[in-house]
């Protein structure tokens, strides 16, 4: 029976003989799929996790258009306005890749050439604008998130005062004069500016006084007094309740502690005890539990690395196709290998954005 199989086996003529590929599509992009499918899985498995963290820790979960609202060299609150703009490159820049690619099947060395550059180019603003709202997480808002008299954990809303100067009550080692104002232009190299020195010395338990009248102790030991403009309509939003505030709801802002109900005084009681956090980073996070922190900075970080390793590889292709490679080998598969890898990254992307932004 083993011999008549055998026989039946070798006349079939439509067996695949191993020769050529029974889905018409050559090694190398069978493989990128293989890649692709298995990278999938990873993100998918990160996605989830975070999706189930997100759903454990209900109202304290932070909200994305209100942790990510900042625009560079603009101040005021734009919500999800500058990842937006992000998703936009990336998927413009996905657009440009079909384009290389359509070129390459019709043998346009100029066509892919413009093209590619053009991905690249949309890459670079992309991961260059991801450094960018990274350095503003990590940095965080000018007011911080802070721990309230009764327990309970808020972030603040509103527009800062801005700092005219620091006027010294007493001098310390390297600030003399009582009287003397302490402005961006004089202070010093250890202090940074104004901002940063107001928020150190908020962290280090430095600050004392009222909203109206805040005095400082700088590095140096220099007492001074805070010149700082009123702030503009300071809202608590509540993320931990305590005894005597509950958790604001993201979509009702009555629930929020407003100015009328003791949102400055509580604010700044809590900037007088050193009660306050800045920013985020792997051991405290400004807006929310701090496996928050780390969920964003490794999704998006990983997200990140596959954009930077997809624009070395478009580079390398870039420099082959300058180079005349693929028109000696007479074909522009490693643009269109490539091009698959690009669209992966951007359609992960628009899944992370869903998960960390919108929802």
């Amino acid at each position: 029976m083993a011999g008549h199989a055998s026989k039946e086996m070798k006349a079939n003529k439509v067996d695949w003989g191993g020769k050529t590929s029974p889905f018409s599509v050559s090694y190398g992009k069978l493989m990128m799929w293989f890649f692709l499918v298995s990278d999938a899985l990873t993100f998918g498995g990160f996605l989830v996790a975070f999706g189930l963290t997100r759903y454990s820790y209900g109202g304290a979960w932070p909200i994305g258009e209100e942790t990510f609202d900042a625009l560079p060299f603009l101040t005021g609150s734009y919500p999800l306005a500058y990842v937006a703009l992000m998703t936009f490159i990336l998927i413009i820049s996905s657009v440009t890749i079909v384009l290389g690619v359509e070129a390459g099947h019709r043998m346009d060395r100029k066509g892919v050439t413009k093209w590619l550059l053009a991905t690249i180019v949309g890459g670079l603003v992309f991961v260059g604008s991801q450094a960018w709202e990274w350095s503003h997480f990590i940095h965080g808002t000018n007011f911080g998130r802070v721990e309230l008299s009764d327990g309970s954990v808020a972030t603040a809303k509103g527009e800062f005062g801005k700092i005219h100067d620091f006027e010294i009550v007493r001098p310390g080692s390297h600030y003399e004069g009582v009287g003397t104002k302490i402005t961006n232009d004089n202070i010093t190299a250890e202090d940074g500016d104004l901002m940063h020195a107001f928020q150190h010395a908020a962290a280090k338990r430095k600050l004392s006084g009222t909203a109206g009248a805040m005095m400082i102790t700088l590095h140096d030991g220099t007492v001074a007094k805070v010149n700082k403009e009123a702030d503009k309509n300071l809202q608590l939003i509540v993320k931990v309740p305590g005894k005597e505030y509950a958790v604001s709801s993201a979509a009702d802002e009555s629930t929020r502690i407003h100015e009328a109900d003791g949102s400055v005084d509580l604010y700044y009681e809590a900037l007088s005890k050193g009660n306050v956090v800045y920013g985020a980073n792997l051991h405290e996070n400004e807006y929310g539990p701090q496996t928050y922190g780390h969920f964003f900075f490794f999704v998006t970080g990983f997200h990140g690395f596959h954009v930077s390793i997809g624009i070395i590889l478009m580079i390398i292709v870039f420099i082959n196709v300058l180079k005349g490679t693929y028109e000696k080998r007479g074909h522009y598969e490693m643009v269109e290998k490539v091009g698959l890898y690009w669209h992966f990254v951007d359609l992960v992307w628009v899944f992370v954005f869903t998960f960390f932004y919108l929802i």
